[in-house]
């Protein structure tokens, strides 16, 4: 009697008894028990023969059978429905509806399927249903049943829509039990998880989604997204094994196949850690991710993969325009080793690859309170040209054809900085090589520092044209107008490549040192310039100008100026032959910028046998110059080691006018006679307009 006693515990579990109407399979089977056990009381196990007890078990058999047949008609559906519809009304406050056909099957499994099915969304939104689907069906066999361990064997939701709404006040429609949690003790662990009962489980047989449409709406912020054509297949043998999930979804007319495998599901509600992998693969990238989440989901770790052939086709999905080469932003990867706890993700051996360039290292990402970034990358050799803004087509067109250069027109459009104050960075970078348009870096490191909203960006180490520099910038941008000031030395520099790289200038040969401290002020390029104020300075050793040979042309200007205009004619043009040059054992100079003037009062030239000195003003906000040279031939034999500093003859050169259209003006003395100078002047003039453009 004692197995009969369990199996009557058993079934009396509250679940039958509200959901399946097993509480009329079990009355009956205790009747039956009862009348056995009466029997047996009256006549003892001795008075049953095996003919009786085989009778009575094939009644009791035959009683379960026929209880099973006439189920759907001594348990109506809509009972079943209605008690079930009570108990979600009460738990969460919302409506369960079912709309459609509700059948109850016996064969060959217990089947209940409901049609369009209807689940009341929150109060105050505009859309009335949370979930709808247009079929549920549930199909257990009676075996598992009847031993009280519930497997589904069938568990199937067809069209589903879910709405996933944020409200204005913050409120979301998918936490549903805040009443019940705030009025019920629930069992739970000593990490505060739910704990599960001793020897509870659930088994999931085939578990399947079709068309399935997910939205979420955010009403605080606008933003609405939506998965559709989602279909889902569940597998879950148990709690305590893993839980398997695969399908596709569509988002934003792309196509994404999904599979996660999670270790174990009671691990997860008893809040224990556990493994998880996933992995998206699609036509724009493959994402995996396979790790451990401990502490009841505060803690992730683990490594990840992203990769993909085209940066371009992931712009161009999200609607982005990027107006891009045909090098440039195509392959790209992600890969690194993760940690996520306290609100701070941490990414060791990091590799990001795009195109040819190749990105090593580490960082540190801290959500707590502002956004900080710390990171150490090597960048390797870094060619920023491919992602350099391609030109438009009318400039190319402008350069190609060599039109008349138009006015510089400074922009005037507010920068906004204000990004600055949103986040917090420490970042070391270094690189073997780098390439900027036409300017070349060797081995250099620098450091960006970010706090509080003042960045600082200081270059430690950096190789360039066969010298070294150091240099920093620093911007504040804390309030308008901002603040920005730089700092750089380069030393041992070869002049030629570095101006022919940067502005395009060949013409000045020699190695030497530059340095510049400038600051400024202001919210556009505009301003910047117009409040640009500081110093620069240059020197450089043992070089030439090339294109020119000034002494050769003073010598025959000083010539024409005594008459000899048919000696110095072949001299003029020998002079200025690209062939020629200008040798110099010192050129030094420096500018005071104030308020975006810079003024020019020492600028010397030193070569064996002439003397150059220059003064003057180039005004930024107006591009325009203002300047003088003077070239004169040293009158001592001793050349550039005479301690007399006379220049004997000089010729004095005017260089007026805006950037675009700069006047180059010879001002000879009153000394020569006005028929000569003139003829010398034009003469000068246009090989000079040859020389510097």
């Amino acid at each position: 009697m004692v197995l009969f006693k369990l199996k009557s515990s058993r079934l009396s579990n509250g679940l039958y008894n509200k959901v399946f109407g097993w509480y009329a399979i079990e009355k009956t089977a205790l009747l039956l028990l009862s009348c056995v056990e009466r029997y047996t009381k009256r006549n003892g196990l001795k008075g049953i023969d095996m003919k009786t007890l085989f009778k009575i078990l094939a009644g009791l058999l035959l009683g379960v059978v026929l209880l099973i047949v006439a189920l759907p008609f001594l348990v109506p559906v809509d009972y079943i429905v209605n008690k079930v519809s009570e108990s979600v009304e009460k738990a969460t406050g919302r409506t369960l509806v079912i709309k459609g056909d509700k059948t109850l099957a016996v064969f060959p499994s217990l089947k209940l399927e409901l049609n369009d099915v209807h689940f009341a969304n929150i109060k105050g939104s505009e859309h009335a249903d949370m979930v709808s689907m247009a079929q549920l069906a549930i199909q257990i066999p009676y075996l598992s049943a009847l031993l009280g361990d519930i497997q589904l064997e069938k568990f199937v939701i067809r069209q589903p829509k879910i709405i996933l709404e944020k409200m204005p006040s913050g409120k979301v429609n998918w936490q549903l039990f805040d009443a019940v949690a705030a009025t019920t003790e629930q069992p739970t662990s000593a990490k505060g998880a739910t704990q599960l009962p001793q020897g509870f489980d659930v088994s999931l047989g085939e578990v399947a989604i079709y068309d399935a449409t997910i939205s979420y709406i955010d009403h605080q912020t606008k933003a609405q997204y939506q998965l559709s054509d989602v279909e889902l297949a569940v597998a879950l043998p148990s709690l305590y094994q893993p839980l398997e999930v695969s399908g596709e979804l569509v988002y934003q007319g792309q196509k994404f196949e999904l599979v996660t495998q999670l270790n174990t599901l009671a691990k997860v509600i008893a809040g224990d850690d556990f493994t998880l992998g996933s992995a998206i693969d699609s036509k724009l990238f493959n994402f995996k991710f396979d790790g451990l989440v401990a502490k009841a989901g505060q803690d992730f770790s683990g490594s990840l993969d992203l990769k993909g052939d085209s940066v371009k086709q992931i712009l161009t999905w999200q609607k982005i325009a990027l107006d891009a080469k045909k090098d440039a932003f195509n392959q790209f990867e992600l890969a690194a080793t993760m940690h996520f706890a306290n609100q701070k993700l941490t990414l060791t051996k990091l590799k990001l690859a795009l195109d040819e360039l190749d990105v090593n290292g580490q960082a540190v990402v801290d959500l707590a309170k502002k956004l900080s970034i710390s990171a150490d990358v090597d960048l390797g050799m870094l060619n920023l040209n491919p992602y350099l803004p391609v030109k438009p087509e009318q400039v190319v067109a402008q350069e190609d054809k060599k039109q008349v250069s138009q006015p510089i027109v400074w922009d005037d459009t507010p920068i906004d900085l204000s990004g600055i104050n949103s986040l917090n960075a420490n970042i070391k970078v270094r690189s073997t090589r780098l390439l900027f348009n036409e300017i070349k870096l060797d081995a250099n490191a620098l450091a960006l520092n970010i706090k509080d909203g003042i960045a600082t960006l200081d270059l430690t180490k950096f190789g360039l044209y066969e010298g070294n520099g150091i240099g920093k910038v620093l911007i504040n941008a804390v309030k308008r107008p901002y603040q920005l000031s730089t700092d750089f030395k380069l030393t041992g520099i070869a002049a030629q490549p570095l101006l022919s790289d940067a502005a395009g200038f060949d013409k000045l040969m020699g190695k030497g040192n530059l340095a510049w401290q400038l600051t400024t002020s202001g919210v556009s390029q505009k301003q910047f310039v117009n409040g640009l104020n500081g110093t620069t300075a240059f020197s450089f050793n043992d070089g030439a100008i090339k294109g020119a040979n000034i002494a050769a042309l003073v010598r025959k200007a000083k010539d024409m100026l005594k008459g000899d205009l048919s000696a110095a004619k072949e001299g003029l043009n020998t002079g200025f032959d690209k062939s020629q040059q200008t040798d110099f054992s010192a050129l030094t100079g420096s500018f005071v910028f104030k308020q975006g003037v810079g003024t020019n009062t020492d600028l010397a030239l030193v070569s064996p046998l002439i003397r150059v000195s220059g003064s003057g003003d180039v005004n930024l906000p107006l591009t325009t110059v203002n300047y003088r040279l003077v070239t004169g031939i040293v009158d001592s034999i001793e050349g550039q080691g005479t301690t007399d500093k006379s220049t004997g003859f000089k010729v004095p050169v005017k260089i007026k006018g805006p950037f675009h259209d700069v006047k180059v003006q010879l001002d000879l003395s009153k000394a020569a006679e006005e028929e000569t100078k003139n003829k010398l002047k034009d003469k000068v003039k246009d090989k000079l307009k040859g020389l510097f453009g």
